[in-house]
């Protein structure tokens, strides 16, 4: 590439269809990048509510005061996630069927259960929101990518084929916008790969915490049934 040729000049230089590969990258890499922040502040703040919510939980406090705390904070329009919503949803059963003198013990905690199963299930949806576009990004970005490398050496071998005389300065604008289209998909898929992988386990720890909640939550509700 000559020395006074800029990366814009590169761009704007291309073939149309690198173009395209060029902004289709682009596009995914702020794409990508947007939900590699959105998704950490996501799941952050679910961990620290696990242990923040564990710690009010273990600390002796009534249920029924747990519960009406938890209503409270959304009476003043403050977020409840993750832990506190599945208990929430399991105690709100729980205390409704046990109001129920018909129902027996056995269908209570199948309810209660039933809701924290529920509960689970959404909150869990919400922690893997768009880490399936993150795994998408990185498997796809390197071969659109390659896509663009082998037009932009089509193209510099085509130049040749119209020369005389086989230059360096002929083909090496073809094969710079090639090796462009390389970087692009790897910066795109790049941080996509170690975002998703990072967030998976992240969200596996997170999960997994709400599972073990859920089984130790369901022998207090029992204990409380046979202990009336």
């Amino acid at each position: 590439m000559n020395e006074g040729i800029s990366l814009i000049e590169l761009i704007l230089d291309a073939s149309g269809a690198v173009q395209i590969v060029m902004l289709i990258l682009l596009f995914l890499s702020i794409a990508s990048w947007v939900i590699i922040v959105q998704r950490w502040l996501v799941l952050s703040s679910a961990r620290k509510s696990v242990f923040s919510f564990e710690q009010r939980f273990w600390s002796g406090m009534d249920l029924s005061q747990l519960y009406k705390e938890g209503s409270q904070m959304q009476q003043d329009n403050m977020q409840i996630v993750g832990m506190e919503n599945i208990f929430r949803a399991g105690f709100k059963e729980f205390m409704r069927l046990r109001q129920q003198g018909a129902v027996d013990g056995e269908s209570i905690m199948e309810g209660a259960q039933r809701a924290m199963r529920v509960a689970y299930s959404r909150e869990e949806e919400k922690l893997e929101k768009h880490l399936a576009f993150l795994a998408t990004v990185g498997s796809v970005s390197p071969y659109v990518g390659l896509f663009g490398t082998v037009i932009g050496i089509m193209n510099s071998f085509l130049g040749l084929a119209t020369q005389a005389q086989a230059t360096l300065q002929v083909v090496a604008p073809g094969i710079a916008e090639a090796l462009f289209a390389t970087g692009m998909g790897l910066f795109a898929a790049i941080p996509a790969v170690v975002a998703f992988n990072r967030y998976s386990a992240l969200l596996d720890m997170v999960t997994s915490s709400y599972i073990t909640f859920s089984d130790e939550f369901s022998s207090i509700l029992h204990r409380q049934i046979h202990s009336t």
